[in-house]
């Protein structure tokens, strides 16, 4: 039996439920990482004893699920759109603006789909986009390059602003540190495709590369949807 499917214990001298456990947790996520999290830290979080929790909630897997779930509820669209691309673009856009705001989420997107309403509802969304545009292995497929992108590229992003709080140097100050090192490499001609994207490329912020890489998956999508 799942999380959801379980019914809340009835109601003690401390209220409980499992929406303000989810909403603690997430405020700890949000602070801390998911480091941060625990029963025992929500249950301190909510001013109850951890065994109370156990009532609501059997793992912490379990919680994160939850928790997932819940931030689904800011990617699923007010109003889809009824040209596919727009959906899927929109999809890719509130899950790269969510996971901004609470990048623990990067650490929990791609593994096994979690069962919410909230991730079943932005799953039917993105499915029913693309019905009746090609045979449902095809939409399947789609749908799945689509997710495999905007998974990779937001793991990237939050990668980069982790690595610059941890070292204190923002990209440029990186850049500036181990520019000698790269321009001694470059200089050897061993990496001349390396050293024209490093010398002659246009460099873009991590929006615009985000937005260009999923416009590039869409247009393949289209191509594949177009064939007979």
């Amino acid at each position: 039996m799942t999380v959801w499917d379980r019914p809340e214990p009835p109601t003690r001298p401390v209220p409980l439920d499992r929406e303000r456990i989810v909403a603690a947790a997430i405020a700890l996520a949000d602070e801390g990482g998911l480091e941060a999290v625990s029963l025992r830290k929500v249950a301190a979080r909510l001013d109850a004893g951890p065994m109370r929790l156990y009532g609501y909630i059997s793992t912490k897997e379990e919680l994160f699920d939850l928790m997932v779930d819940e931030i689904h509820a800011e990617i699923l669209p007010e109003e889809p759109s009824g040209d596919w691309r727009e959906v899927l673009r929109t999809h890719g856009h509130r899950t790269r603006q969510a996971t901004l705001r609470h990048e623990w989420l990067a650490d929990l997107l791609g593994g096994r789909p979690t069962l919410g309403p909230n991730a079943l509802a932005v799953g039917e969304t993105t499915l029913a986009a693309l019905d009746g545009l090609a045979d449902l292995d095809t939409v399947q497929r789609a749908v799945e390059t689509v997710g495999a992108y905007i998974t990779g590229a937001i793991r990237r992003e939050i990668a980069n602003l982790r690595a610059e709080r941890a070292t204190g140097l923002s990209k440029r100050d990186w850049q500036r540190a181990h520019g000698p090192h790269l321009r001694k490499m470059l200089d050897t001609g061993r990496f001349p495709a390396l050293s024209k994207a490093v010398y002659d490329g246009t460099e873009v912020d991590a929006e615009v590369s985000f937005a260009t890489g999923l416009d590039w998956v869409l247009d393949a999508v289209a191509a594949r949807l177009a064939r007979p």
